[in-house]
C-alpha cells in the first residue's frame, strides 16, 4: 500500500515542490494543507503514515500543532518530521526532547527528499 503523508506548510511553492517529490519520486500520496488547522482537521480525518510540519505557521505554532496531535488519541502515533529554514544549537535540544520523528531543514533538495523522510522513518 502507497504511503500518506500529509504536508503541512503555509509557503505555496514549498507544498507544490513537496508534493510533486513525493508522489513523483516516491510514489507516495500527498496531502497539502496550508494551515495549522487545516492540517490539524486531516490529521484527524485522514489516514496518514507521516506529516511533514512547518515549525513557522501563521496560524499555530508548528512546535504547538505537534504537542496538540500528541495530546489527541487519534494522531498521537502519526510520525512527525519537522520542516524549518533555520535551526540553531538551541532548536536542536528542543526538538531533540520533543518526540518528533527528525528534523528536515529548509532549503532541501525535491531530488532526494524522499529517500531522507524514507531513512528518518524506516522505510527503507
Amino acid at each position: 500500500m502507497t504511503k500518506r503523508i500529509l504536508i503541512v506548510d503555509d509557503d505555496e511553492d514549498i507544498c507544490k515542490v513537496m508534493q510533486i517529490a513525493l508522489e513523483k519520486f516516491a510514489g507516495w500520496t500527498a496531502l497539502v494543507a496550508q494551515s495549522g488547522q487545516a492540517g490539524l482537521f486531516l490529521a484527524k480525518t485522514q489516514r496518514l503514515d507521516a506529516i511533514l510540519l512547518d515549525v513557522s505557521l501563521p496560524d499555530i505554532d508548528g512546535v504547538e500543532l505537534f504537542t496538540q496531535l500528541q495530546a489527541d488519541v487519534t494522531t498521537c502515533s502519526i510520525p512527525v518530521i519537522l520542516l524549518t529554514a533555520k535551526i540553531l544549537p538551541s532548536d536542536r535540544q528542543r526538538f531533540a526532547q520533543m518526540a518528533v520523528a527528525g528534523v528536515i531543514t529548509k532549503p532541501f533538495n525535491p531530488l532526494n527528499v524522499w529517500t531522507e523522510i524514507a531513512t528518518i522513518l524506516g522505510w527503507q
